[in-house]
């Protein structure tokens, strides 16, 4: 698995990608992998806001059902429509086209605090 470096990482295996004050947030391919075949994903409403840690939605599998947690607090500024039409795009694309949702940041200091894609590649026992 090769994990994009140009993010950071949450050890509920959220991917974060930052564009001035905006975050996309997904999930790891690890997570996707784990969590089996993705038949349903329920996304916050634009315009609420997220705490970092906090549940913002659920990703339900053929195996499981997983919760989506914000690693960072801020604005939902857009949900990912693609991924709700066609949930399977979360295990087909994880680090591109099953992107979740776009939050405007909060505290862009609080980024820091999560992990590298280095730090994630240890913490789920792969090399970067």
């Amino acid at each position: 698995m090769a994990l994009p470096t140009d993010r950071r990482y949450t050890a509920e295996h959220e991917w974060v990608l930052v564009d001035g004050d905006t975050a996309t947030v997904g999930i790891t391919d690890y997570a996707a992998e784990k969590l089996g075949d993705v038949v349903f994903v329920d996304l916050p409403a634009v315009g609420s806001e997220t705490a970092e840690g906090s549940v913002v939605g659920e990703i339900e599998s053929t195996k499981s059902v997983g919760e989506l947690f914000a690693p960072v607090s801020g604005e939902v500024l857009e949900v990912n429509d693609a991924v709700v039409s066609a949930p399977e795009l979360v295990n087909s694309d994880p680090f591109g086209s099953g992107w979740l949702i776009r939050v405007r940041v909060a505290d862009a200091s609080r980024l820091e605090d999560l992990l590298d894609a280095a730090a994630y590649a240890a913490l789920i026992g792969e090399s970067a």
